[in-house]
């Protein structure tokens, strides 16, 4: 009896012969589910190279496309987490990761979910910064039905349509912002508060957080009603001075998104009469400068090497499976004053 060969394993797994060639001999890229089914034909003849084959299969590692949309391109701390995101997909050991980062500068829900049908066109998982919108989380729902799963950065969205979400814990950092504001403050006063957007459920958490701690420690402060500053540094410079203006018994401001270089640039062009504890996110150069230079007075920062890897790992799970999200992952944030920076 005649041992088995290359075209009867092809003609078992229904192959091509050079398929069989390309996964013994790893002359070309075979997909995992190809080697897996050329790889049950060989054992199921009594093919003499199984063995070889099995190998070959333990070794096959697949390209995948992660796609990442982030918002405001021109923003040190997005451009942070795209180097992240970019290096931990490359560093992926189940696929060969090939990182797609598009930026969006208008964060409407109509651009968000735009963006997000066009990236999952060309990506196999994708990961967005999105506000809560029913358009937005039409379009993740679109992607997941297409097999396409998608993992929300920083903020969730509401609907369970997310595979994932990975973030920091928005209610410590919304009471560990008034706790800052309440110890630091000379006197009781008023205290602000911007969002990025009152769609965003972590800055909604966040600013619930921070006068649930107000409430219940500190209930002689003012607190005022949020603006949103759209993430917008200029929105947010304007509205720090408008605030400053407004209320003259300001002692505080807690930014619980993005802009947070339109607070520092306000509050270096202040009189120092109107110095007051503020305290924003992520630590980039102004943020850093302004620490060190005593304008703000705590900075809540994202781990963004940490956020990146747990974002990037859900992102290879979801190519497996996209309907069973694996719910929330929340990393610990760092908090940093002028002394540990």
């Amino acid at each position: 009896m005649t041992r088995p060969t290359i075209a009867d394993v092809a003609r078992a797994a229904g192959v091509g012969v050079a398929t069989v060639d390309r996964v013994l001999n790893r002359r070309a890229e075979v997909r995992r589910e190809t080697a897996e089914r050329v790889l049950a034909a060989a054992e199921a003849i009594g093919y003499h190279g199984a063995g070889l084959l099995r190998r070959r299969v333990e070794e096959v590692v697949e390209s995948r496309s992660f796609g990442f949309l982030l918002q405001r391109r021109g923003d040190a701390f997005y451009q942070q987490m795209a180097t992240a995101l970019a290096e931990a997909t490359r560093a992926l050991p189940s696929y060969r990761g090939r990182p797609i980062i598009e930026f969006v500068d208008d964060i409407s829900a109509e651009t968000v979910a735009a963006g997000l049908t066009a990236l999952g066109a060309r990506a196999d998982a994708v990961a967005v910064v999105a506000a809560d919108h029913p358009k937005v989380t039409a379009a993740v729902a679109a992607l997941r039905d297409r097999g396409v799963g998608v993992v929300t950065l920083l903020s969730e969205l509401s609907g369970g349509v997310a595979f994932g979400h990975v973030g920091i814990d928005h209610r410590k950092a919304g009471r560990t912002a008034a706790w800052v504001i309440a110890r630091l403050a000379r006197r009781p006063g008023a205290v602000g508060i911007f969002v990025g957007s009152h769609r965003f459920i972590g800055h909604e958490l966040s600013e619930i957080s921070f006068r649930s701690y107000f409430r219940e420690h500190a209930p002689s402060f003012r607190l005022l009603e949020p603006l949103a500053n759209l993430e917008e540094p200029a929105l947010a410079h304007e509205g720090t001075l408008e605030l400053l203006r407004r209320n003259p018994d300001l002692v505080g401001i807690y930014v619980a998104g993005g802009g947070m270089a339109g607070l520092v640039s306000a509050l270096r062009e202040a009189d120092e009469s109107h110095r007051i504890v503020a305290v924003c996110n992520e630590l980039v150069p102004e943020t850093r400068a302004a620490l060190i230079d005593g304008v703000v007075a705590a900075v809540i920062a994202t781990p963004v090497t940490e956020l990146a890897a747990a974002a990037v790992g859900l992102m290879a799970r979801s190519i497996r499976t996209t309907r069973e999200g694996e719910g929330a992952t929340l990393l610990p944030f760092g908090l940093y004053v002028s002394e540990n920076v």
